[in-house]
């Protein structure tokens, strides 16, 4: 029986970096995941498919039955025009690759919606609920938000099926689908490993690990430092992740983590990939991640598999990664003041370590090769039934 030949459209970080000099293309932490668990199943062949604003080099392959294709689409044919020059130039591609189910990673930006463009059987995935981003955040008729909300809709009203990362994101979408699937993101195989953290570490670190936005509420991490520092508290709260430069929040979080006064306990350190991300929650205590909105929270299971102490709002997907984790202490989304004083009792008493069951738990549920061979049996169940 030949293998099963699966395309997935997904994002390629280049794009969204404006970093074409790169030879690498940068999936996102889930499809990348994803990728790892493929990599080592026989019974499929994986074409990885992205959409560039610029013509880039890119490797042929990215595991032996793993291909990489990137897609030149000029501007024109992005969002402004319903991404149909990404809907072109995919079924241009597809009509070469000839796949049995396409699958669209994300309904962010171009993927799901050229997955349901596609005219072969597909199905699509759900990493952030743009409906849902764009209710929370009053998105205004035009902008980004309120179109992809748009697209998303029609998106769910096309596909044969949605993946939904989270009991959160299936209650949202299950009006909306033919059919969904609870599927969780993967946690990259990296995370896994045995955890290189250099020992006791004095004071405690905290890390928060995210884009700088106001969702995930950097700002108020950083006050809430503030009072702990006040109270006489020793520790230092770390920041990684991105901060556009171009954005008003991220300059006015930038500003508050240079100011003097906050040298010896809050620091912002960038945005870290790969090894470096790893080494950042090595390097850390415990996990502060406290969003309005979270669709599945990956970092917050990456924490618990490094062993890491967390402490996170109960929203979202982050119900469903610390269900039945000692190790988790959880808050309702708009508790800061408990969250806070959480943290400063487990401060005063030593900031002790959780033990390792959390990651035997992370690795039954999220580790590439099972969420990989879930993929499958879904695949399979796709093509079997009837439109």
């Amino acid at each position: 029986m030949p293998p099963l030949r699966i395309v997935q459209l997904t994002t390629d970080g280049r794009q969204l970096l404006n970093d074409f000099s790169s030879p690498k293309p940068a999936l996102g932490t889930a499809p990348q995941a994803l990728m790892q668990g493929f990599a080592v199943l026989p019974e499929v062949e994986v074409h990885v498919v992205s959409c560039l604003q610029q013509s880039v080099h890119s490797p042929a392959k990215l595991a032996e039955n793993v291909w990489f294709h990137s897609l030149h689409v000029p501007k024109i044919g992005w969002l402004r025009t319903g991404y149909q020059g990404c809907v072109r130039t995919v079924r241009r591609k597809l009509r070469q690759l000839q796949p049995d189910v396409v699958h669209g990673q994300g309904t962010e930006r171009d993927c799901a919606w050229c997955a349901v463009w596609s005219g072969y059987p597909n199905v699509v995935t759900l990493h952030g609920n743009m409906s849902e981003m764009a209710r929370v955040f009053g998105a205004r008729p035009g902008s980004f938000a309120w179109c992809a909300k748009v697209l998303e809709n029609l998106t769910l009203r096309r596909t044969r099926g949605v993946f939904c990362n989270s009991q959160f994101t299936e209650n949202l979408v299950r009006r909306r689908a033919r059919t969904t699937w609870h599927v969780p993101n993967a946690v990259r195989e990296e995370f896994f490993a045995p955890s290189r953290r250099p020992g006791s570490l004095s004071p405690p670190v905290l890390v928060n690990i995210g884009v700088i936005t106001p969702n995930k509420r950097q700002l108020e991490l950083v006050e809430l430092a503030d009072r702990l520092h006040a109270r006489g508290l020793k520790f230092e709260l770390r920041f990684l992740g991105h901060a556009d430069t171009g954005d008003a929040y991220a300059n006015q979080f930038l500003a508050a983590v240079k100011a003097d006064a906050r040298r010896s306990y809050v620091s912002y350190h960038g945005l870290k990939l790969d090894r470096e991300l790893v080494d950042g929650y090595d390097h850390g205590t415990a996990l502060v991640h406290f969003p309005k909105v979270e669709t599945f929270g990956l970092v917050v299971a990456e924490a618990l598999c490094r062993g890491l102490k967390v402490f996170a709002a109960r929203t979202g997907g982050l119900v469903d990664i610390m269900q039945g984790v000692e190790s988790a202490e959880h808050f309702a989304s708009d508790d800061i003041a408990g969250l806070e004083t959480a943290i400063a009792r487990w401060l005063r008493d030593g900031a002790l370590m959780p033990g390792q069951s959390a990651g035997a738990v992370m690795q039954e549920r999220y580790h590439p090769v099972a969420v990989a061979r879930r993929h499958l049996e879904i695949y399979r169940e796709v093509l079997e039934s009837p439109l």
